[in-house]
């Protein structure tokens, strides 16, 4: 299996395509700016198409990183879509996340014309795309993604299978809703530490390396203290990813009244002219707050 195909080169795609062309993979690539599919291939070497279908042409495994459900169907259905170029026993690996049943409705749709599909979104950010160590969550059979972890290894650290179709979105969902109410927590925590008189920085240092230790304390803690949010996952994307969460708890049952505070809370951001700014943003509540 070395014939592949990547499908939307953003933040996160373009490096990815790119690790799989260095782990030996033969890379054809669609991206909705065709001047940025040429600059890929000029850089790493690989294909670059006019349509997803002709980039899936001959691939044995074909990988999708867009934006949300809408695009996801624009770029698979259709007679220049992903399936319009796949044969039967190749598979289709979907990255974005997106909402579970989305997954499941491709999934059926690929099961139909014996393709094999795989949900399988991923974590990290653009750091971690770009260093090829993402970590990915994946719903589908075990022989489809048996068959694909070598690809999907090219770029991530861990690579895990979380069940049928649609888990690996699911699993995405829980990240993000850890992630939104930890990011609330620390931004209190530390507007708490600056009302209090202490040296925030210092703070962090000692608290991170205890229990309050995690991921956005040790890479965020600082710039919020700096009030520096000009990189990393964008607000406007965590409310997209929120409204999912939001949109899957109502469906289930699940009770996630403090997702649903957190999602309101960047909508101000948002109103502040923050939607590019980092998550870690949520302090810039807090803070203008204060000056106020």
């Amino acid at each position: 299996m070395t014939r592949t195909a990547f499908i939307g080169l953003g933040n996160m795609g373009y490096p990815m395509a790119g690790h799989m062309t260095k782990a030996g993979f033969t890379v054809s690539v669609y991206n909705r700016t065709f001047a940025k599919a040429e600059r890929w291939a000029g850089e790493y070497g690989g294909t670059a198409h006019e349509t997803p279908a002709d980039a899936a042409r001959g691939a044995q495994v074909v990988c999708l990183c867009v934006g949300n459900d809408d695009d996801l169907r624009s770029v698979v259905y259709g007679d220049t879509g992903a399936l319009a170029g796949m044969e039967a026993g190749s598979i289709l690996v979907d990255h974005t996340t997106a909402s579970a049943e989305v997954a499941r409705e491709i999934g059926a749709v690929c099961a139909e014309r014996g393709i094999g599909f795989l949900d399988a979104p991923v974590s990290g950010g653009q750091a971690g795309a770009e260093n090829g160590v993402l970590t990915v969550m994946v719903g589908g059979a075990k022989a489809t993604f048996d068959t694909a972890f070598p690809v999907m290894d090219s770029y991530a650290r861990a690579v895990t299978l979380m069940g049928d179709v649609g888990a690996g979105q699911l699993t995405k969902m829980v990240n993000q809703i850890s992630i939104a109410g930890l990011l609330q927590g620390l931004a209190e925590a530390l507007h708490f530490a600056d009302k209090a008189g202490l040296d925030a920085k210092r703070v962090v240092d000692v608290i991170s390396k205890g229990a309050a230790q995690s991921w956005q304390m040790e890479n965020r803690g600082v710039t919020m203290i700096d009030d520096q949010f000009d990189f990393g996952f964008a607000v406007d994307w965590m409310r997209k990813d929120l409204g999912i969460c939001l949109s899957e708890a109502r469906r289930n049952g699940s009770l996630v009244p403090v997702t649903a505070l957190v999602d309101q809370f960047y909508a101000e951001v948002q109103e502040m002219g923050g939607g590019r700014w980092d998550t870690s943003s949520l302090i810039r509540r807090l803070t203008r707050a204060k000056s106020r």
